[in-house]
């Protein structure tokens, strides 16, 4: 009985070896079909596909402004605590506070790139971008603020 049992698994492990190779062997001989792009020689052709999740960013528009009202909602979203979103309260032309963003802290080496923090955004405010290279010697250069210095919300937006 025992012996009959791993003559089976012998034969089962063959045959799902010989399907992989059967596979590899087609590649082999036949190489108009490229299927495998040489890394880093390709970076001026490279199409990343238009779901690609690589870091999280703030759009901001040619007068310097975003669409983050600091409602905090990307934050409560991210399941490991990459994004801080530090508010300040700003006084409107009527005399009332209005929250605004001060400063919004992203942790590039904790995202998971999840994308939940883009879609729990009311206002689109934040994406994810098309970056994938983030190998740097120092881990506080993976820490970045992205509201840009001097940035404000965009008027209209609430």
């Amino acid at each position: 009985m025992f012996l009959k049992e791993y003559i089976k698994d012998v034969y089962n492990g063959v045959t799902s070896l010989l399907k992989g190779m059967r596979k590899t062997g087609y590649y082999f001989f036949h190489t108009k079909e490229i299927i495998t792009e040489q890394y880093p020689d390709n970076r001026d052709t490279l199409k990343l596909a238009e779901r690609f999740r690589g870091e999280v960013v703030m759009l901001h528009d040619e007068n310097n402004e975003h669409a983050c009202t600091g409602c905090t909602a990307c934050e409560l979203a991210c399941p490991n605590g990459t994004i801080k979103v530090i508010t300040k309260f700003d006084m409107t032309p009527e005399g009332k506070k209005k929250k605004a963003v001060d400063t919004f802290i992203y942790h590039l080496e904790l995202c998971t790139m999840c994308n939940l923090c883009v879609e729990a955004c009311p206002t689109g405010a934040i994406s994810m971008a098309q970056n994938f290279e983030h190998s740097v010697y120092d881990r506080n250069k993976l820490t970045k603020r992205l509201n840009k210095p001097g940035s404000k919300v965009r008027e209209g937006v609430e």
